[in-house]
């Protein structure tokens, strides 16, 4: 069997609410999700021997820290086979910055039961492999599904939206990360003593003009102000709605084609700010991940 080559499409968040913290510590949300252009490169090969990864990116880890190591594992459970996974390689071509809230690790998951799946074999139908993107990180299920949709519990309770016009997108991928684990952390203690303010999120859900709602973009900006310095960047080259995505710590803009964005992308990035230019991603067209 020839390598199979999967487009790993990064996420944004175009609205995030924290609705409460579960007895098990994570806290539930209300989110918008939306897969972009923006993508790593997973590839599955067939290998004698137990399963690798590999990755040439400083920093990656290739072990069971790795999120697409995790999915290859519970993978192999689902599909009853015995003892660790064999038989299969993974090389990850990393493309979306890491601690940037743009899901990059799960989305390499993601890629990985999808290629894993067809490389061993296995019969599992989309709500299947959805479980077992569950198990492995709360935005893996989204990932498989693209699109755009409403995230429930952690995020892997999936409401599946109408796909958006098509829009262009700047990223300003700032010089530090945020860990998903310290941004919660922030917002829980930010917010104590305080109730978390309702979310509205429902299958008429529009996208906001105007800063996005993020309940963890405060705590992070508190912590790091360049956050708002981007937004206010980004509206001021025309952007329509602008915000952190999840945990950050990138900041998006929203632009009314790909033309505006990427003329807002070159202008922010002689203003000093590192930018990439990118577009919302449909359903259909993330479905087509295939032979990157």
């Amino acid at each position: 069997m020839s390598p199979l080559i999967l487009r790993a499409h990064a996420k944004i968040n175009l609205e995030l609410c924290v609705t409460g913290v579960r007895p098990d510590g994570f806290h539930d949300l209300d989110t918008v999700f939306q897969t972009i252009a923006l993508h790593d490169v997973v590839t599955c090969d067939v290998r004698p021997g137990p399963f690798a990864l590999a990755c040439g990116t400083p920093g990656v880890p290739l072990d069971e820290r790795n999120l697409a190591w995790r999915a290859a594992a519970a993978l192999w459970r689902r599909l009853g086979r015995p003892g660790s996974p064999q038989g299969a390689a993974i090389r990850i071509e990393k493309r979306i910055p890491v601690e940037a809230g743009l899901g990059g690790a799960s989305a390499d998951a993601a890629a990985a039961l999808v290629g894993l799946a067809r490389l061993w074999g296995g019969a599992l139908d989309a709500d299947a492999l959805a479980e077992v993107a569950a198990e492995v990180g709360s935005d893996a299920p989204f990932l498989l599904l693209g699109g755009t949709a409403i995230g429930r519990g952690r995020g892997e309770r999936l409401v599946p939206l109408p796909d958006l016009p098509p829009c262009g997108l700047v990223l300003v991928l700032q010089a530090f990360g945020v860990s998903t684990a310290a941004a919660y952390r922030w917002y829980d203690a930010d917010q104590a003593g305080q109730a978390p303010a309702a979310s509205d999120l429902g299958p008429n859900w529009v996208l906001p003009s105007g800063p996005i709602r993020n309940d963890l973009e405060a705590p992070v900006a508190r912590r790091h102000p360049e956050v708002l310095r981007a937004k206010a960047d980004l509206f001021s080259q025309g952007a329509e709605a602008a915000g952190l995505s999840g945990s950050g710590s990138a900041v998006f803009g929203v632009f009314a084609s790909a033309e505006a964005a990427a003329g807002a992308a070159e202008a922010l990035g002689r203003a000093g700010w590192r930018t990439r230019a990118s577009r919302t991603l449909s359903r259909a067209e993330h479905d087509a991940r295939w032979n990157a």
